[in-house]
């Protein structure tokens, strides 16, 4: 008989694609992990996991076994939810991870509403990164994730997510004051390829709308300067650092001295906000009304 927690192990490591990094996530100790990993491999007799100095990667008969366990834990899930149903399930804590403008924008509003709506729900939020949030929600670390589309995020097709949209926002040109394309209405990425720029570090979501924006306009940014804080962006920008796309909600409250911000000209590059959750976790009585407030304090006019 296959145990459902060494199911959750196996896609830990194929998520992490290390059992230290897996048994980091799970708060355990790889050595925990690779015995869970050894009893499982003696459950199927089947080798399971192969490693090397660069990780961790599921054999064939991995990948097959992690689509079964795909199913497997989204079906617990349902029979989680079900029974929270049959159990009222009208008070408790959710837990939601999301970055720091998607908790001003739509998570303290969601907050609000939850306390009006709801009372017995209480939500603790914990700040993360979008590519972060969603391995916070796999490794059941957070109930829900509100995360921005990446390269390499899980696709809506994942067997492992729900994934529910919230909304869609551009991200717009910040220059320092004295810059060239200042006096300008709009702002053509093209016209900024031979600028310094400041730029998000690499693996945050941001960083690659940028990239790939610019590899659209004909042109690889060269970033001089990196922070994910856009205060910090944006200070740099005002003391002539160079320039950055900034999403548009990240400049609400934000210093503009010595800084000007505008529109980029043509499609815009946009930042894409979604809340996960565990599939089959999208019904229980305690998150169905966490993401229904979410959805709402994102609707236009919200």
């Amino acid at each position: 008989m296959i145990e459902a927690r060494r199911l959750h192990i196996l896609r830990a490591v194929a998520d992490h694609r290390t059992v230290t990094a897996a048994a980091a996530a799970l708060y355990l100790t790889p050595s925990a992990v690779s015995q869970q990993l050894a009893a499982l491999e003696q459950e199927t007799g089947h080798r399971l996991v192969e490693r090397s100095a660069r990780g961790a990667r599921l054999t064939p008969a991995g990948e097959i076994l992690l689509r079964h366990a795909n199913a497997v834990l989204a079906q617990l899930e349902r029979a989680e939810s079900e029974l929270a149903a049959y159990g009222s399930g009208e008070a408790g804590t959710v837990t939601v991870a999301a970055f720091a403008t998607g908790i001003g924008l739509v998570v303290a509003p969601a907050i609000g509403e939850l306390a009006r709506t709801s009372p017995g729900i209480r939500v603790r939020v914990r700040d993360a990164e979008g590519d972060a949030s969603l391995l916070m929600v796999l490794d059941r670390q957070v109930d829900v994730a509100v995360a921005v589309e990446y390269r390499g995020a899980p696709g809506e097709d994942d067997a492992r997510l729900t994934r529910l949209p919230l909304y869609a926002e551009p991200f717009d040109a910040v220059l320092p004051l004295g810059h060239r394309l200042a006096d300008g209405e709009r702002v053509a990425l093209a016209d900024l390829a031979k600028d310094h720029w400041i730029g998000q570090s690499a693996g945050n979501p941001c960083h690659d709308v940028t990239v790939l924006a610019c590899e659209y306009a004909g042109f690889e940014p060269r970033f001089d300067h990196t922070s994910d804080d856009f205060r910090a962006v944006v200070a740099l920008a005002a003391a002539d650092a160079g320039v950055a796309l900034v999403p548009r909600s990240a400049l609400r409250g934000t210093d503009l001295a010595g800084a000007v911000v505008r529109p980029v000209d043509g499609v815009a590059p946009t930042r894409r906000v979604f809340a996960a959750v565990r599939r089959g976790s999208e019904d229980h009585p305690l998150i169905a009304p966490v993401l229904a407030a979410l959805r709402a304090a994102a609707e236009p006019g919200a």
